[in-house]
């Protein structure tokens, strides 16, 4: 059995993340003309129909990918983005409360603002190098961004299944090959769908979503 995951580790990752996918949260950014309400539901809405295919796109290997971190840590990425997109509408310039945020949403852990901060000066570049690496992928923009945010959750996966997932028949269909994608598809959506609705809960002073 692997050993548990330091909150150290948790938080260095994250940061790193939030740091990663901000600039591309704020070109996402919703027209200005919807009400508060609205703006949230957007980033679960027009954002996940975006964002969903992405993060299906494995599941063209069927199974297969179930055997390989990039379903999860693709998955998660986005789901982060569109966290941090939730996290945006509700003014959260706080990195410690970001960073708390993702890993109540994508780890169903419960770090407090005040045992995150500390840790947010730790051991800077311990895993940035070798997540990321050379820049040699090609990919630009939103894609570029996602890939090395999942890319970085690779060091955390073993704590990604506690993340956001969609019905389970959309699950089961996506561990065909190819036809997969379709529910995979379906299954990230649904994920994006209620990584932002817990986001919301969470900021607005709401109970949370906690059904997975």
């Amino acid at each position: 059995m692997a050993a548990p995951i330091s909150d150290a580790v948790v938080v260095d990752v994250l940061r790193r993340v939030d740091r990663g996918l901000g600039p591309l949260v704020q070109r996402l950014g919703r027209p200005p003309r919807l009400s508060p309400a609205q703006r949230a539901a957007w980033w679960a809405g027009r954002v996940s129909r975006v964002a969903a295919g992405v993060s299906a796109a494995p599941r063209l290997a069927g199974k297969l990918a179930d055997l390989l971190p990039l379903q999860n840590t693709v998955g998660s990425a986005v789901q982060a983005l569109v966290v941090l997109g939730v996290a945006r509408e509700h003014g959260v310039d706080d990195q410690a409360a970001r960073v708390a945020l993702l890993a109540e949403v994508l780890l169903n852990r419960q770090l407090p603002v005040e045992r995150v901060q500390p840790l947010l000066a730790r051991s800077r570049g311990v895993y940035v190098d070798e997540a990321l690496g050379e820049d040699r992928s090609g990919l630009d923009g939103a894609a570029r961004s996602v890939w090395r945010a999942a890319r970085l959750l690779s060091r955390i996966d073993d704590a990604l299944d506690a993340r956001p997932k969609g019905k389970l028949r959309h699950r089961a269909l996506a561990q065909l090959p190819v036809v997969g994608v379709v529910g995979g598809y379906a299954a990230e959506r649904e994920g994006l769908r209620r990584a932002a609705l817990e986001a919301e809960e969470l900021l607005g002073g709401g109970p949370g979503v906690r059904a997975r």
